[in-house]
């Protein structure tokens, strides 16, 4: 006899795996994202941690400085959360002749993979977080989507064998003059 948790199962999985989005869903679409040119210089960013109810957990700005040579390119990141603690994570990228790009940092485990379609830049990495004495790792699903020249917004989905524990919400700005967070 088959169980109802099995015919449900069989049911939803097709859905859930069709509402997921791709890069192709965005060919042709603009402003073209360029990650080597947006994230070249200075850049300023605030966003929001909300946890798996929704609930706000955290706010942060991020000051954000990008150097490159060639194809290879550094984003030093400054995190200033709303408690005063204070977070750096520094990524070395490169980008390959396809346009790929992989990376890495000190608190992503392996390597961190992902490419741009028009005006979208996927990233996917899994990032060890540590909470009181625990440290969990998550996988991270990032979207970002360039608004214009100046502005990207981000969408991050944090997940824990599949599913999604937590939800970031971040907006880029690099217009002239910067507003540093501190």
């Amino acid at each position: 006899m088959i169980s109802i948790k099995y015919v449900l199962l069989v049911l939803i999985i097709p859905f859930i795996l069709s509402c997921s989005s791709a890069l192709d869903d965005y060919d042709n679409t603009t402003p073209e994202f360029d990650l080597a040119t947006y994230f070249d210089g200075e850049v300023t960013a605030w966003g929001i941690v909300q946890d798996y109810s929704n609930k706000l957990t955290r706010r942060f700005c991020v000051d954000i400085v990008g150097t490159w040579q060639g194809n290879k390119g550094q984003l030093h990141e400054t995190f200033y959360y709303n408690n005063d603690e204070q977070q750096i994570r520094i990524w070395d990228l490169i980008i390959a002749g396809d346009g790929s790009v992989t990376g890495g940092a000190a608190d992503v485990i392996g390597q961190a993979s992902g490419g741009s379609q028009g005006t979208a830049f996927n990233w996917q990495y899994t990032l060890r977080i540590p909470v009181d004495d625990t440290e969990y790792d998550l996988f991270v699903d990032d979207w970002m989507f360039m608004l214009d020249t100046d502005r990207v917004m981000n969408r991050s989905y944090m997940k824990k064998l599949g599913v999604t524990v937590a939800e970031i919400s971040i907006f880029f700005d690099k217009t002239k003059p910067v507003r540093k967070c501190q």
